[in-house]
């Protein structure tokens, strides 16, 4: 038996939406535009979606309204068999690792019923405060000890590291499979094996990057629609 790690990145990898984004672009389309605007003027991420939530609050935009938003957003049924399939076998760990946050990627799991399939899930940690505002804060504090990766990671969040962590505290793997799409899945990529394998989804960022930067001891798989992970899943 195969012991075999599959992580996964979250939004457009999992999920078939970006979950920053989509709560406003169905709730406050002002914000979704200034959101843009900020990350033109190089504001860091996690920091823009903190700053959108505080403004969507302000003009009453409720707790229920956002997590009506987050089950709505859409997520192929072939990922969410995919995932279910796979776990039902035995032999699979799944462990989430995202740049999103703890409360879009719980509500949007426990909505199709898949919570239970991940060992942990690693990401910006957000809570419901009492008047409804959700308080999100970067995984690294800015205020305290920053990672040191040269590849390109977000200030948030170095996700090579995060990889590198989990594997630590649960041992070695016989084989890691990485499920990601965006620029900022290169680094825990780079760190794969030759027996290891990413599934990165066409037309993005991961894709671009490797493409121009190369270095990869992993197999790649190129993918498009999640119909195609779950014919791959069903191969193990």
């Amino acid at each position: 038996m195969v012991k075999r790690l599959i992580v996964y990145d979250f939004d457009w990898s999992m999920a078939d939406q970006d979950s920053d984004r989509w709560i406003f672009e169905c709730l406050a389309l002002d914000i979704r535009r200034k959101m843009d605007d900020l990350e033109q003027q190089d504001v860091q991420w996690t920091d823009i979606v903190t700053q959108s939530l505080l403004e969507g609050h302000a003009r009453g935009i409720t707790r229920q309204q956002i997590e009506d938003t987050l089950r709505a957003m859409p997520f192929h049924p072939a990922m969410e068999r995919a995932i279910k399939s796979t776990k039902a076998k035995g032999d699979t760990t799944f462990f989430c690792l995202s740049n999103a946050n703890s409360v879009f990627i719980s509500t949007i799991l426990e909505s199709k019923g898949l919570s239970y399939a991940f060992d942990e899930i690693v990401t910006n940690p957000a809570t419901w405060q009492e008047s409804g505002l959700l308080d999100l804060r970067r995984r690294i504090d800015p205020d305290g000890e920053q990672h040191t990766c040269t590849v390109g990671c977000s200030p948030n969040m170095c996700k090579g590291d995060e990889l590198d962590a989990f594997i630590k505290r649960h041992g070695e793997y016989d084989q890691v499979i990485y499920v990601g799409d965006g620029s900022n899945d290169f680094c825990p990529v780079l760190r794969l094996r030759s027996q290891d394998l990413v599934l990165c989804r066409t037309m993005r960022g991961l894709e671009r990057r490797i493409a121009k930067e190369g270095g990869l001891k992993c197999q790649i798989k190129y993918w498009d629609g999640a119909w195609e992970i779950e014919e791959f899943y069903a191969t193990f």
